[in-house]
């Protein structure tokens, strides 16, 4: 009984494991099948998604105004006038800033007066440098391209692009649009890129070029040639933005190639220390214009400082190709040469403006750079030898080290050559530039204190409200004539404010400007007197340009930049001013 009762109970318990093997077979089986549908399901989920969607753009319109007409589209159509028009940023692409018209002298310059006034109706940090093509002037501000005609400032259209989203750290600043084949190009805050008809300011084409949520915008004028339209996003001071050279197809906004500015791969790489996500690669931005050799094609563009701006401590080396005079292949992108004017800059000293492709009168063809650390540069552009460096402001405390007590340097972070560079004049072989005295005083904290927030200042300032430092309560500015091959300074006006405005000399042997007070000034060029000055009732900051129509010599001036914060200037609406000789 006992034999058959273990017997009994081994088999009741055999098959109770059977039963239970049997469960757990299919329960495994069973989950296995749910395992397989959920990932078969979640693969035709993926696959399903909704096809991605470019980004939407901003708003835009397009308002005629009394002067538009349909002559005005063939006259836009037209390639520009070598002799009478002002094609680009600084007239030429090799950024000379020379007019070659010669009506206006220094004999007759003291009878200059207003022709027009274009009130645009916007207060604006107006720096927009005008151009001025078959007639028509365009600029800009921030959000809005004007086009106008050139002898009495009617409006031909106006083009309104409502930018979103707004970066976090937004400027409002817009310096032009470049022009190609019946095309303008410009940037905006959104990180986008867009072209206009320049005949009619109906929008071509709009596409994302920049990362807005990182803070990168696009207040350059951009210059276009060969089917090319060339640009690079500002924004090197905030957060782990490094600085981009692009080439988009003028036709449909393609990218073509890019170029970042910051060295990330070969011997200059080892200029940085290794970026890490606390301690990134920074600077390098591009935010005034460029110039380019069309018969080498080579594309010349300025960069901005390394960040954090101050604290150099964390990016030992020199930080290659922030501060410098870049030289890339139009067509390619292909890096062929950089000259570091600033080496490991702690001072916030961007080469900012572009630079001018010269041949002075020795034969020697050179650069021609200012920077914010306000010197004048002369690069030979064959051996990369640098001619000479010259001074053209107060230079003062550079070699302090900063504290967290505060260390004053001069020229400050508004401070130098800013994002108006030198012009030259082949009649006189003189290079003429504006400059600025001011200086500021910063506080840092350490490397170990430091942190980053995307689209905001990453600097290295102690101070949360004064990221850039605090600047002096007193400032002015030059204008200084200086030989192109020797850089010895052959004359040199004080102005009573900073002089940030275009510089433009001409056949005619004068040289006009204008200042933050808002005056418009027209020197000698040789000896540097003033023959011709009106008060505009508004900061002059952005372009000064001459052209011709009809044999007539005109000079047309951007006024009105409103920069509270930035410049402690107040200004009322921005307006176009223009002058002329009596008829």
């Amino acid at each position: 009984m006992i034999t058959r009762s273990g017997h009994t109970d081994r088999v009741t318990r055999d098959r109770a494991q059977s039963h239970r093997t049997v469960w757990i077979g299919r329960l495994a089986t069973a989950a296995l099948a749910f395992v397989l549908a959920l990932g078969l399901g979640c693969a035709q989920l993926h696959f399903l998604k909704s096809a991605s969607v470019p980004k939407r753009p901003g708003s835009s319109t397009t308002e005629r105004g009394p002067a538009f007409s349909p002559a005005t589209s063939l006259v836009a159509s037209l390639q520009p006038n070598a002799q009478e028009d002002w094609t680009t940023y600084n007239r030429t692409l090799s950024g000379e800033r020379y007019a070659p018209a010669a009506a206006i002298t220094p004999a007759n310059a003291a009878t200059l007066q207003r022709v027009c006034t274009a009130p645009l109706g916007e207060r604006a940090a107006f720096q927009s440098g005008p151009i001025a093509i078959g007639g028509t002037i365009y600029l800009t501000t921030a959000t809005t391209t004007f086009a106008l005609d050139a002898e009495n400032c009617a409006l031909r259209w106006r083009h309104r692009y409502m930018y979103q989203p707004s970066p976090d750290f937004d400027l409002k600043v817009n310096r032009g649009v470049g022009y190609s084949d019946g095309r303008l190009f410009r940037g905006a805050n959104d990180g986008r890129l867009y072209a206009l008809d320049a005949a009619t300011g109906v929008e071509l084409w709009n596409i994302v070029a920049g990362d807005v949520e990182k803070g990168e915008t696009f207040p350059a004028a951009p210059i276009a040639w060969g089917g090319l339209v060339y640009i690079g996003n500002a924004g090197g001071d905030n957060f782990g933005v490094v600085g981009r050279m692009m080439a988009f197809d003028v036709a449909s906004g393609g990218l073509v190639w890019s170029v970042p500015l910051v060295a990330s791969a070969g011997d200059a790489a080892r200029s940085w220390p290794a970026s890490t996500e606390v301690l990134p690669r920074a600077g390098g931005a591009t935010w005034t214009s460029y110039s380019l050799d069309t018969l080498t094609h080579t594309l010349f563009i300025p960069t901005g400082n390394a960040a954090p701006d101050f604290l150099g401590a964390a990016r030992p080396g020199d930080n290659f190709y922030t501060t410098s005079i870049v030289e890339l292949d139009s067509r390619t992108g292909e890096l062929r040469a950089a000259h570091q004017l600033v080496k490991h800059d702690v001072h916030d000293w961007d080469v900012a403006a572009a630079p001018a492709l010269v041949t002075t009168s020795r034969g020697r063809r050179l650069i021609i750079a200012g920077a914010k650390d306000g010197h004048v540069y002369g690069i030979d552009r064959q051996s990369g030898e640098q001619r000479f460096r010259t001074a053209v402001t107060r230079i003062e405390n550079i070699e302090a080290p900063f504290t967290a007590e505060g260390t004053r340097f001069c020229p400050g972070v508004n401070g130098g050559i800013e994002w108006n560079g030198p012009g030259f004049s082949p009649a006189r072989n003189a290079v003429f530039v504006n400059s600025i005295e001011w200086c500021t005083t910063v506080k840092i904290g350490s490397v170990a204190q430091l942190t980053g927030k995307d689209a905001l200042p990453w600097t290295g300032s102690a101070e949360l409200r004064h990221p850039f430092g605090v600047q002096d309560s007193v400032s002015r500015g030059a204008l200084t004539a200086l030989d192109a091959d020797d850089g010895r300074i052959l004359w040199q006006f004080q102005a009573p404010t900073p002089l940030v405005a275009g510089v433009t000399p001409t056949a005619g042997g004068v040289v006009f400007t204008g200042d933050l007070a808002g005056t418009f000034y027209v020197f000698d060029a040789a000896s540097g007197a003033v023959l011709f000055q009106d008060q505009t009732g508004a900061p002059i900051g952005g372009g000064v340009i001459s052209y011709s129509r009809q044999g007539r010599q005109y000079v047309a001036v951007a006024v009105g930049m409103h920069a509270p914060v930035t410049w402690r200037l107040k200004s009322p609406d921005a307006r176009l001013i223009v002058y002329a000789l009596p008829r």
